[in-house]
């Protein structure tokens, strides 16, 4: 396709993917698109190891990186100790989530031993999200010849993009309004990904509707022409090609992935995905501290109450939920009712369009047709 980001990325279909799961990452790439793929939980041992094993098996076809270092977090900057983490956890929180699991028939007497088996991977968790070790984590990703590194959550950090830019290779940030926009194409970003609200994970509450022309004419305002890629709801190419008749080079998905074979999806919560609509989902701080657009669950719908603590900023809200969550999704494997209630997984409004489990390839061949079948619709529209 003619597309600056076809031509940027050297792919065939401007279709990037995120996700944390390297099976999809590569057969995205494989097919066309290019997969992205999510490292914010992995220490650096486990990075060189999955971008290893993506390497070996894209057939030498691109593929990105994408971290999250946020602009504003708890002890940001700082390496701290993961009991000291603990430590800082307030017992009204604790006792919240131990309570909830409780009401469900889900045993917590082994909760703190679970997130103390969780050191390893909560300790990368923080210690990337609060930045430390970012730098190591790029000095690792440029061993390998990605074609893409992406950030969330903020403007990049200037290392970030300083060795982005000395390695010529393109940078993209998430933004979920048109200031967020401009500020990162004067930080010097090489691609926009514009997040609209319907989108899983965190996100703005501007829809995306409205967020792709509004940051698309901003840009052609100030005369700069940095492409930008719709996201936020888009599982589809008829999706795909309405964003871009609105100025997108492009659509960056996420969700659409987390029921394909491939997926880490936790086989109870695809098949929750499976049979939701659109309306199943909700913006909720009860994981990480932040907003971020997950199905809804009692487990979502408790810290929504009004008697419920606040959750806790981010990272610390993650040693809450992650080691209760995790467990969750183990015992709904063995058929347990109320973890299976409980369980949740972020996912964006377009859930209820992933009704049918494809191959991640299968999904990228239906967007190309779709996308093609929409062109042929809106010119059918005009007189010839």
């Amino acid at each position: 396709m003619k597309s600056p980001i076809c031509e940027m990325l050297d792919i065939e279909f401007p279709l990037l993917a995120f996700s944390h799961c390297r099976d999809v990452v590569a057969a995205v790439s494989r097919a066309g698109g290019m997969g992205v793929f999510g490292a914010a939980n992995y220490s650096l041992e486990e990075l060189k190891e999955e971008l290893e094993w993506i390497d070996a098996h894209v057939d030498g076809k691109p593929y990105g990186l994408d971290l999250i270092v946020p602009n504003k977090v708890q002890g940001k900057g700082k390496s701290i100790p993961f009991e000291e983490s603990v430590k800082l956890l307030p017992e009204e929180q604790r006792n919240f989530a131990m309570d909830l699991l409780g009401k469900y028939g889900v045993d917590t007497s082994d909760l703190s031993k679970l997130t103390a088996d969780h050191t390893p991977m909560l300790t990368h968790m923080l210690d990337n999200l609060r930045g430390v070790a970012a730098e190591e984590m790029l000095e690792i990703a440029f061993d390998y010849p990605i074609k893409l590194i992406a950030n969330a959550l903020g403007v990049p950090p200037q290392h970030m993009i300083d060795t982005a830019k000395e390695k010529g290779v393109p940078i993209a940030a998430l933004v979920g309004t048109k200031d967020h926009a401009i500020a990162q194409v004067e930080a010097g970003v090489d691609i926009l990904v514009a997040a609209g609200g319907e989108a899983g994970g965190h996100c703005g509450d501007v829809a995306t509707m409205v967020l792709i022309p509004e940051i698309c004419r901003a840009l052609r305002d100030m005369g700069n022409d940095t492409p930008v890629l719709a996201a936020g709801g888009i599982a589809t190419g008829e999706q795909m090609a309405a964003s871009m008749a609105m100025g997108a080079a492009g659509a960056w998905c996420g969700s659409v992935w987390l029921t394909t074979a491939e997926a880490e999806t936790a086989p109870a919560v695809k098949d929750k995905m499976l049979v939701a609509g659109s309306g199943d989902t909700v913006r909720s701080a009860s994981r990480t501290g932040k907003p971020s657009r997950q199905l809804q669950s009692p487990w979502t719908a408790a810290w929504e109450e009004d008697s419920a603590p606040e959750p806790l900023g981010m990272p610390l809200q993650l040693l809450i939920a992650e080691p209760a969550l995790r467990k969750l999704d183990k015992l709904s494997q063995s058929g347990h009712e109320g973890a299976t209630e409980l369980s949740t997984y972020w996912v964006g409004q377009c859930v209820g369009l992933m009704n049918k489990t494809m191959s991640a390839g299968e999904v990228v061949q239906n967007f190309k047709v779709e996308f093609i079948e929409a062109y042929e619709r809106l010119t059918g529209f005009l007189e010839e």
